[in-house]
């Protein structure tokens, strides 16, 4: 090669290693220059080698460190999802009336029974309107308010809150005595037993109450109720048919034909009575209407013909006697 052209060859070199790249651009004032000496540029004819590409550096755990793998990361379950529902719980009189804000007990019962075939109570709660938090499922319902009642099924949701309305269509009854003749009655001498329109399979009437004294408001649910009222302890009793209708206040009066009836026994006609005697009334069938012991029983018996037996010191004495409505009386047995 000549000295001309190994001239030209050194310049071109020269001129190719000084020239700056055309696309680079200004780093920004944080950027660190690199290093290492970049490596001599090859000549133009040579072939360019594709750029090395390192794997990104891995920093070493400090001495003494455990590595646990992650575990795959699962779907996060809704925090709320399957939770308790609220319930909030109401009585009603009737379906546009007010709610009931006393006298109430609700109880709350698991849909389904026991092993032993009885229902499994959950709780039980007086306040009027309880609001209640019940894991989602079937639940049974009973709202008591006196004698009236209501029993419902209600489902509750997961995070749920419902309102459960009970419409009782309850109303009160309230039973006042009193005598054919219109003489003054003793209430404590009365008592009611209250029987459902319902029968049961022997054609009886159910028992709702029994025992229930005079003018007391007794709650029932709307309905035909039967009332048997007796005065006194013996067979004064009067009958009678009530409508008790859905929030309002039935008054009943059942009038009692009876009269009172006292007994003793004597040695003679006017004389003082005999203590130690047992007594036993009957009636014009012979079926016993009351039996009592002592000097001088008392009894309040309805209007009809009777016998009354008196036994003393192993001795049996008898005596018919007729009795008047409203007209008391004092029955002497002698002894003969």
């Amino acid at each position: 090669m000549t000295y001309g052209w190994r001239l030209l060859l050194l310049m071109a070199g020269a001129v190719c290693a000084g020239a700056a790249p055309l696309d680079a651009q200004q780093q920004p004032g944080g950027w660190q220059p690199q290093t290492s000496v970049p490596a001599p540029a090859p000549p133009a004819w040579a072939p360019v080698p594709a750029p090395v590409q390192e794997p990104p550096a891995t920093l070493a755990p400090p001495p003494n460190t455990t590595i646990v793998p992650r575990s795959p990361t699962e779907p996060r379950a809704d925090a709320g999802a399957g939770g308790p529902g609220q319930v909030s719980l109401v009585a009603l009189l009737t379906a546009d009336g007010q709610s009931i804000e006393h006298g109430l007990v609700w109880r709350v019962y698991h849909d389904k029974p026991g092993p032993d075939g009885k229902a499994r109570m959950l709780s039980a709660h007086r306040e009027p309107s309880p609001t209640l938090r019940l894991e989602p499922g079937d639940y049974m319902i009973t709202v008591a308010f006196g004698r009236a009642h209501l029993t419902r099924k209600i489902s509750v949701g997961a995070n749920a809150s419902v309102q459960e309305r009970f419409v009782l269509n309850a109303g009160g009854l309230r039973l006042t005595p009193a005598l054919v003749g219109g003489e003054p009655v003793n209430d404590k001498a009365v008592s009611y037993d209250i029987f459902s329109d319902e029968r049961d399979q022997y054609g009886q009437r159910t028992k709702v109450m029994s025992a229930v004294k005079p003018g007391l408001v007794i709650r029932l649910n709307a309905g035909i109720y039967s009332i048997v009222g007796v005065y006194g302890d013996a067979n004064a009793i009067a009958r009678a048919d009530v409508t008790v209708e859905a929030g309002k206040l039935t008054e009943a009066t059942l009038k009692h034909a009876a009269a009172r009836v006292t007994f003793k026994l004597v040695a003679s006609r006017g004389g003082d009575a005999i203590a130690d005697t047992q007594w036993s009334v009957a009636n014009a069938l012979g079926e016993t209407v009351k039996e009592s012991a002592g000097a001088l029983p008392t009894h309040i018996l309805a209007p009809g013909t009777y016998t009354v037996s008196a036994r003393h010191a192993g001795q049996d004495y008898h005596r018919d006697f007729t009795v008047h409505a409203g007209q008391s009386a004092q029955v002497e047995v002698v002894m003969r």
